[in-house]
Parts: structure tokens; sequence; C-alpha cells
């Protein structure tokens, strides 16, 4: 090999390699797939959106079914416990919940009937939640006849009608903060004013 040879050879080994993402690259950086990749992302964002949104339209269904059965749980318990309360001002503030309650379940009844038919609610929310609501019944239940023994009646009647009226308040809240419709909104709206006037009242039941 002869000088001049030797130096082509050095030459040719150090020339730079040829990139192999230079057709790579100009694929990425192609307006085809651009507009391709937009798409796509496009397409992932209104699947998400949508299930989202209708996440929250059978979220807001179940919790609406729900609330009626808790407010019908809490009826039957004020019907059973109010007539022995000895404080008039509390027994008064319990027929005004009563008649809340009322109101606000025919009002939701017919909602929920409108728009679902005659769906049955303990279907529509699932075992898991009624058995819930039904330990939380019970629960209040028992609280309150073991008051009744202990001559503490008005005291803790009044307590636990707080509880529950905070946690109707806040049920309510989460229909308002998840539901679309308006006519919902609205019922659940009067609802929650009611009961926070009634909350601020028999929270602050004092048996002299």
């Amino acid at each position: 090999m002869n000088r001049q040879e030797y130096l082509e050879q050095i030459s040719a080994s150090n020339r730079p390699v040829k990139s192999r993402g230079t057709k790579f690259n100009k694929i990425l950086s192609s307006k085809f797939f651009l507009v391709g990749l937009i798409f796509v992302v496009a397409f992932v964002i209104i699947i998400v959106v949508g299930a989202i949104l209708g996440g929250n339209k059978n979220g807001a269904k179940e919790k609406a079914f729900a609330l009626d059965l808790h407010i019908t749980y809490d009826m039957g318990v004020i019907e059973k416990y109010q007539k022995l309360v000895k404080s008039s001002d509390l027994r008064s503030d319990s027929t005004s919940l009563y008649s809340v309650l009322s109101n606000t379940s025919r009002d939701l009844e017919n909602f929920l009937k409108d728009t679902y038919g005659n769906t049955d609610a303990k279907k529509a929310i699932g075992e898991k939640k009624q058995n819930e609501l039904a330990l939380q019944r019970d629960g209040l239940e028992s609280e309150l006849f073991e008051a009744k023994i202990n001559g503490t009646l008005d005291t803790i009647y009044a307590r636990k009608l707080s509880y529950e009226i905070s946690l109707l308040m806040n049920e309510e809240y989460q229909i308002y903060s998840t539901t679309g419709n308006d006519t919902l909104k609205g019922l659940i709206d009067t609802s929650y004013n009611s009961l926070k006037n009634l909350y601020d009242k028999i929270n602050g039941f004092s048996e002299s």
C-alpha cells in the first residue's frame, strides 16, 4: 500500500457516520405526523372528559337516591322520638325539621320518578350503601333509646338531630356540586338553606 492509499484509508475511517435517527427525525417533524398526533391527543381527551362527565352523572343519580333514603330513615326516627321530647322549643324545631325533610323528600321523589322512572331506590344505590344507611339509622335509634332510659333524651336528641342535619347538608352539597340538572340544583338549594337555619337553632339547644 503506497502513501496515498494509506492516507485515503485513514480519511475514510474518520468520516462521520450517518445518523441512524435521521429518517426517524424526519418522520417526527413531518406535517402529517404532527397532525395525526394532535388528532390522537384530542381523541383521548374527549374520551377522558366523557368518562368523567358520565361518572359524575351516575354519581349524582346514586347520591340523590341515597339522600332520599336517608331522609326517609330520619323522618321515621323523628316520628318515633319527637313526641317524647320535653322541651317545647326543641319539639317545635323538630317539627320544622320534619316538615323540611318531608318537602324535600316529596320534591326529590318527584324529580327521580320524572328522570329515572320507577327505579327502586335500594337497587339504585346498591346493597353496600343500603347497609351503611341501615346501620346508621339503627345506631341513631339505639342512642336515643338509651338516652330516653337515662332521662337525657332532650340533650341527646338535639345533638343527634344536629349531626343528622350536618350529614344531610353534606350529601346535598355533593349532589349540587356533581349534577348539571337545574331542577335538582334548585330543590337541593332550597332544602340546604332550610336545613342550615334549623341546624343553627337545634345545635344551640341547651336544656335548662
